[in-house]
This record gives structure tokens, C-alpha cells and sequence, in this order.
């Protein structure tokens, strides 16, 4: 069963969260605090083989969205709100097509709902052989530049050694593994027009990886969907700008 961080209560509602690649629930800690100090039951699983999940050599999507829902049952959470991040949002779109009578709403943070290109799988590729060869630093060093902006990554050294030490702490395999789930993920596009439950778009304005423009066509093809555009933010928006994440997160659980 997959391992998770956080405190299943759920006097106020249970908020899932699900991490961006390649970290682990560790990235949630503002999110955390902020939700179990607000009578929140928290969900924070890590992703297979991901700081003592269980590895699983050849998952996908689904097989993670299966084993959430295992997972929630065996703390008796029926209906959750799921909110996810990068991979944690193809996660989420997984669990909202094989689950929507648990889904009480969506929370889609930098992530995209379209599959890969041939030339992005192919990348994918150089970068997973590149992981395998030379280790979790590969990794780190990859993804790290990309996840902040230039003014955090001056201004912030600690946030970007604790981002660090969440990735190299991961084996390489594990790491492979993800991404390559991320590239083999399904285009869910065709989705967005038939999420029924109330949904929240966030990204970071200066986020290259998932643009602002990806998000705001999502939300142009969810209907009745809410998008915000965090300022000052890169790709990991939760720990960049945590005080404007954990305001319009704590906003939408409320209207609920």
C-alpha cells in the first residue's frame, strides 16, 4: 500500500495531495500545516518507490489512481478533494475518470492535460538513460533550475538544497520509472468537458514547464472551472508563493 504523510481525519473534509516529479508528499509541508490547522484531513501519498512507497516496476496512471482509492478506503475516506501538482495532476485526472463519484472537487496546480509529443517522449527517454547512468544528482540537476524563478533561486538557497535533498534521496530507478508513466500518461483533454465537480485551475506566471497559457485553455474547456495566476511563481507555486497558495486553496475548500 502506498505510504502517505499527513493526518486522515476528516472533521472539515479530506484534501489529497498528490507531489510533482521528481519529489515525494515532502514538497506539501506549508500545505499541510495550513489544511490540518484548518480541520482538514490530509492525504499526501508518495508515488511508488518514492521515500517507502512500495515500488512497482511498470505502473501507470491508473495503477496510481487504483491504489489511491485502496488506499482512502483503508482510512475510510470516501469522498476527497484532489489536488494535484505537475504529475500529481495527471494523477488527478486518473482518479477523476475512474473515480468521479469521490472526487468532490479538483484542485489542477502547473500541470497540462494533454499527452506528449513524439519529440517530447523522446526527450523523456534521453533524460531517463541519463538518470539511470549517472544517478538521482542527474535529476536534481536537471530539474531543480526549472522549478523557481531566477529571484527565488538567488534569494532562497534553503528552499532549493530542501527541493534538492527530496530528489537525490530517491533511487534512479524509481526516478526512471516516473517518468517514464509521464510520458506514457494518456491525453486527457477530452476530459475537461465533462468534469461535473466544482474545479480550480492555479499556476505560476512565470512557470515554463506548465505555462499560464496551458492553464487558461484548460479552463476555457471545464465548464464552470476557476483559474488564478500566482504571481511571482515558477513551477512549484506551493512552495514558491505558499501564503497565496494556501489562501486560494483554503477559498476554494470553503465554497464547497
Amino acid at each position: 500500500m502506498l505510504k502517505f504523510e499527513g493526518n486522515a481525519r476528516h472533521s472539515a473534509g479530506t484534501v489529497v495531495l498528490l507531489h510533482a516529479f521528481p519529489l515525494s508528499a515532502a514538497m506539501w509541508g506549508p500545505q499541510r500545516a495550513l489544511l490540518e490547522a484548518e480541520g482538514y484531513g490530509v492525504v499526501a501519498p508518495h508515488v511508488y518507490g518514492f521515500d517507502g512507497s512500495p515500488s512497482m516496476p511498470g505502473w501507470n496512471m491508473d495503477d496510481y489512481a487504483r491504489d489511491l482509492a485502496e488506499l482512502l478506503d483503508s482510512l475510510g475516506c470516501e469522498s476527497v478533494t484532489v489536488v494535484g501538482l505537475s504529475m500529481g495532476g495527471y494523477q488527478a485526472f486518473s482518479f477523476w475518470r475512474l473515480f468521479p463519484e469521490r472526487t468532490a472537487s479538483l484542485v489542477l496546480c502547473d500541470t497540462r492535460a494533454n499527452g506528449d509529443t513524439p519529440e517530447a517522449r523522446q526527450q523523456r527517454q534521453e533524460f531517463r538513460t541519463a538518470v539511470e547512468t549517472k544517478g538521482a544528482v542527474e535529476a536534481a540537476d536537471r530539474m531543480v533550475p526549472n522549478f523557481f524563478t531566477r529571484q527565488t533561486c538567488d534569494a532562497d538557497p534553503e528552499m532549493l538544497s530542501m527541493v534538492r535533498e527530496i530528489i537525490i534521496r530517491q533511487t534512479a530507478t524509481d526516478i526512471s520509472e516516473a517518468m517514464r508513466a509521464i510520458a506514457e500518461r494518456p491525453d486527457s483533454s477530452g476530459l475537461l468537458p465533462t468534469i461535473t465537480c466544482p474545479v480550480l485551475f492555479l499556476n505560476g506566471d512565470a512557470d515554463t514547464v506548465t505555462t499560464p497559457e496551458a492553464a487558461a485553455s484548460m479552463h476555457a474547456m471545464t465548464p464552470g472551472s476557476k483559474l488564478s495566476i500566482l504571481t511571482g511563481a515558477a513551477h512549484l507555486s506551493n512552495l514558491e508563493q505558499p501564503d497565496l497558495f494556501n489562501r486560494l486553496l483554503l477559498e476554494h475548500l470553503q465554497t464547497l
